[in-house]
């Protein structure tokens, strides 16, 4: 998330990149009565799960949390599955995490699970293969359903399309823009992880006069935000990017979220000291941030001060490609 955090919950524009992390997924003939999956990056094993009618799953061994496979849940759902045979399944999501068995990066990985299994999934159902045009949508709906309906769906959007986009909460396809060359970006780790469901939780909570007002300034900010990232001007996005920086800043103060905890708020007061523009990106709070400039020595100094202050540069990149599938068994 570049621009738009929070706001597009409640229709403001979104400016989102697609990254160069992937979640693989993995459809294969299994055997037996039960589908084999396993997850590898999330949780060790192969669990084997059947589905009943009225959407009831039954996995064979105990899960370590009701809710641990959910998400796997909302998308299979998205499907008619009782023709199916036993599929073995393996998602993997390795790619998101600081290393085997350490934290998650807070790079939407649920997004990338969700684009990539649906994708898969439509494979195996005939009907889906014929209906490639509704992939969006059944995506979509799905991570809708997984987070409760809270979810702006933005990550959903870069997951599916890739490339830089400007979204707004609805649009099932979302327009893509051009980066500028002349503009530098680099994703810092903050080394904690976040919860998003915790921050939407008290902004849902809070609808005081202050918030309310506080929503609309950020929702302006991020209107701004993405006509100057439409405009491919850099001068103009890093204007913006600044007031929005500023704005995201006092709504997280007004209605208490702790968006710029972590060490956040630090590095947004070195930025407005120097030729960069740094901001969290998503929820906030942890997870990661994203700097900017257009001087390429400007945002490797900044980047050299944000390490001495715990923070580690991402060795990611934007990709231009979204989803990708490819056919490599037949399931007839």
């Amino acid at each position: 998330m570049l621009a738009g955090e929070y706001a597009v919950l409640r229709g403001a524009p979104a400016v989102v990149a697609a990254i160069d992390r992937r979640a693989r997924v993995t459809v294969a003939r299994g055997s037996g009565s039960h589908h084999a999956l396993t997850t590898p990056g999330y949780l060790e094993g192969t669990w084997h799960f059947r589905k009943h009618e009225g959407d009831v799953f039954e996995w064979r061994q105990p899960l370590p949390d009701p809710a641990a496979f959910a998400l796997v849940e909302a998308i299979w759902n998205s499907f008619e599955t009782t023709a199916w045979p036993a599929l073995s399944v393996a998602i993997d999501t390795r790619a998101f995490y600081d290393r085997p068995g350490g934290c998650k990066l807070g790079l939407g990985s649920s997004a990338a699970v969700t684009a990539s299994l649906t994708a898969a999934l439509q494979q195996v159902d005939a009907a889906g293969c014929a209906r490639g045009n509704l992939r969006h949508a059944l995506a979509f709906d799905a991570h809708s359903r997984f987070q409760g309906g809270r979810g702006s769906g933005v990550d959903v959007a870069a997951s599916l399309q890739g490339g830089l986009l400007r979204y707004r909460r609805g649009n099932v396809d979302a327009h893509r823009l051009r980066w500028p060359e002349d503009l530098k970006c680099r994703f810092l780790w903050s080394g904690r992880p976040a919860v998003t469901a915790d921050k939407l939780k008290l902004l849902d909570a809070n609808d005081s006069r202050q918030a309310r007002d506080s929503m609309r300034a950020l929702s302006v900010a991020a209107e701004n935000a993405a006509s100057a990232w439409s405009s491919g001007a850099s001068p103009k996005i890093m204007a913006a990017m600044r007031e929005f920086a500023a704005a995201l800043r006092r709504f997280s103060i007004d209605l208490g979220l702790g968006i710029f905890d972590a060490g956040h708020a630090q590095l947004a007061d070195l930025a407005a000291a120097g030729e960069v523009v740094y901001k969290p990106c998503g929820a906030g709070g942890g997870d990661i941030g994203v700097v900017l400039a257009a001087s390429g020595s400007a945002i490797d100094e900044f980047c050299v001060l944000a390490a001495e202050r715990g923070f580690r540069r991402l060795d990611v990149q934007t990709d231009e490609q979204g989803v990708l599938t490819e056919v490599r068994q037949d399931l007839e």
